[in-house]
């Protein structure tokens, strides 16, 4: 297949490049607008394989998106760009609304002219594979709020939308979008929502490389509130592999959440890096004495929690990294891509509390 990724120059999307071009056989053109988050780096090991197009596009430009489908003749589109960190959402919500909402719309509406205009067979192979989060569930009842371990649910594919924050807000309007899409125009698309990702090449405004560099810096390691919220921990190339099997093997209108079996809370996550740095990047004292509790994020949510039971089902996808396993691999890369880690921070952000 020709498969057209937007965002692809970002942390998930470009680790699904990586892999199709890496394990696949098909072709991928990326479609990114290159803000803070997108680092074409990310992409080196691939940018000159002969199946791999790179395009600079916003995703709210219709016409570029025409010129794009015109001239590349996609079979798929994987749709992963979007703003998607809840501390900038606070800070700055228009974007969230104008990227991951209008982006969205515009980008649905692209593709279905595109699609009108195929014939029987390729329409009916086409299909749009919408990335989604598991935060547009809102949250989970918190071990220290029930009685008794039974009553600890986990997000199901049929869990009703309660989106918290400006950014999941902005997710469950777009998912909203794709199957109303589906259902009203035939727009062969599938949803998928996905738990917190981790791993490599990801922008150091998110909790793990954020804890990651600043341990190294010697600055403070900070955790909101108690540092006691839950999250489920997926490995980004696990993701990918899951993201893949779902836009090949996925069937049209249906959900698969996806997720890497791995509850933590915030602060067993922070505790565990600094044990990782304490024996690879050891120095006098515990990485943890550089720990600081600080006021907790606006509405954060409490607990997310997934159950993958329906891709295991009926794709046959595992999450092959544990935590433990995972953990330790990220922390070796950013060890090892300090360069990288320097690059993408240069004159766009140094690591500054957002959303406050």
């Amino acid at each position: 297949m020709k498969i057209l990724i937007t965002g692809g120059a970002g942390f998930i999307g470009s680790a699904v490049i990586r892999h199709i071009i890496n394990n696949a056989s098909d072709s991928v053109v990326n479609i990114d607008k290159l803000t803070y988050a997108g680092n074409l780096e990310s992409l080196a090991s691939i940018e000159s394989n002969e199946r791999y197009l790179f395009e600079q596009v916003d995703i709210c430009d219709r016409a570029e998106l025409e010129r794009v489908f015109n001239t590349h003749t996609p079979d798929a589109v994987m749709h992963l760009a979007a703003e998607s960190h809840v501390d900038r959402s606070i800070t700055g919500p228009v974007d969230f609304i104008q990227t991951n909402i209008v982006g969205t719309y515009t980008l649905l509406e692209a593709t279905r002219a595109y699609w009108n205009g195929l014939s029987d067979q390729a329409k009916k192979v086409f299909r749009f594979h919408h990335i989604s989060t598991d935060e547009v569930y809102g949250d989970l009842p918190h071990p220290d709020e029930v009685e008794s371990s039974e009553e600890l649910t986990l997000f199901t594919e049929t869990t009703p939308y309660a989106p918290s924050s400006p950014y999941s807000a902005s997710k469950a309007s777009s998912d909203h979008l794709v199957r109303a899409w589906l259902r009203t125009y035939g727009l062969p698309t599938i949803v998928t929502n996905c738990s917190n990702n981790y791993g490599p090449y990801h922008f150091p405004e998110k909790l793990i490389p954020l804890v990651i560099l600043n341990a190294l810096d010697g600055k403070p390691l900070p955790i909101y509130g108690k540092g006691d919220q839950i999250r489920d921990w997926l490995y980004v190339e696990d993701h990918a592999r899951a993201l893949y099997k779902v836009v090949t093997q996925g069937k049209v209108g249906e959900t698969y959440n996806i997720g890497g079996h791995n509850e933590k809370q915030n602060i067993e996550v922070v505790k565990a890096i600094c044990s990782i740095l304490d024996t690879l990047a050891p120095k006098d004292t515990p990485y943890a004495e550089q720990i600081t509790y600080v006021t907790d994020r606006p509405g954060h949510d409490r607990r997310y929690a997934i159950d993958a039971t329906k891709i295991s089902n009926e794709l046959n996808w595992q999450p092959e990294e544990t935590f433990e396993t995972g953990l330790r691999r990220t922390v070796e890369w950013y060890l090892n891509n300090q360069e990288w880690c320097q690059h993408v921070q240069d004159g766009s952000y140094q690591r500054e509390r957002l959303g406050i």
